[in-house]
Parts: C-alpha cells; structure tokens; sequence
C-alpha cells in the first residue's frame, strides 16, 4: 500500500488511501471502473491529494499519484512536528479537527487521515472527524484546514510586528 519514488531528485511517498469500484449499467450489461485516491507527501512538510478514475485500477492509480504530486503544497509546522495551532475545518458535511500536542503523543487518528497526517511528517498531532465518513469528503476538509496554518513569523510579518509583540499575553502587558 505504501509505494515510495524516488523521481524528480526528490524523496516523495505515496499512500493508497481509498479504492472504490464503479459500476454502470449499460445495454450489454455492466462496465466497471475503478476510483482511486492517492495521498503524496515528502514527510517535511509538503502534501497533497489527487483523484483518479479508469477502467483499470493501474491506470486509475497512475492518474491518482500524477494528481497527488502536481497538487502538492508546503505547509508549515512547528517543530517539524506538529501544529502551530488548533484548526476545525468543514468540507460538505464532514468535520475535521486537528490539535497541537505534546512532544512523545504520536499521531492520534484514524484510516485516511492518519495516512494524510503520516505522509505530511506531522509527529505529534491529535485528529478527531466528526460528520461523514466518507473518505473524499474529510480527506479534503482535513488538507483545506492544513492550509489554513499560519506560523507566527508569518502572521508578525502581516501584522508589521515581531514575533514576540505578536504573541504577549495580557498578563505580561499590565505588569
């Protein structure tokens, strides 16, 4: 299930994450096809998804993992571990929220998310779907919410601040 390449100069993995068989009914009877969805992920922080469907399940997952890799996108984390903050995010309806934790945690997730988060190179990070379990749908909240991460540094930048100014508690401020 887990295929590494090595194309490109570039150490990327691919996981199979979700196989399903269509059908379609046709005067002569019935025409199979395959739907595929590959997960690509360098484990330093770049990730990405692709969709593929064909008549044969080769073609579909060539189509998939070609997806994956032209889709992929950087992602910053802290520590080369983890979050730098909390993220809830919606696709159709399935939830995903993803949380920050400590050091020796792990990855706390399950089936196609754990897979998404694995390749990712996310260490220490607890994962909760809620709604849906339809793998397309919560894949994709889960990938819409990792973009939504923003480092300090960039958020400081935006903000004409340093990173510090950026994150004083109150309590610091009056005292």
């Amino acid at each position: 299930m887990l295929k590494a390449s090595k194309s490109n100069n570039s150490d990327i993995s691919e996981k199979l994450v979700h196989v399903a068989r269509c059908t379609k009914v046709v005067k002569g009877g019935r025409r199979f096809s395959f739907s595929v969805m590959v997960a690509a992920g360098d484990g330093k922080g770049k990730i990405g998804i692709g969709f593929g469907k064909a008549s044969e399940l080769a073609d579909s997952m060539e189509k998939a993992s070609r997806l994956a890799r032209v889709n992929m996108i950087k992602i910053p984390m802290k520590d080369g571990k983890t979050l730098h903050h909390e993220v809830c995010f919606k696709f159709c309806s399935a939830r995903v929220k993803l949380k920050p934790a400590p050091s020796g945690t792990g990855i706390i997730a399950g089936g196609p998310l754990r897979s998404i988060l694995e390749l990712w190179g996310a260490k220490d990070i607890v994962a909760k779907s809620i709604g849906s379990t339809n793998p397309h749908n919560y894949t994709r909240a889960a990938i819409d919410g990792i973009k939504t991460i923003r480092s300090p540094r960039y958020i400081a930048a935006k903000r004409g601040k340093k990173v510090a100014e950026v994150f004083t508690t109150k309590k610091s401020k009056r005292g």
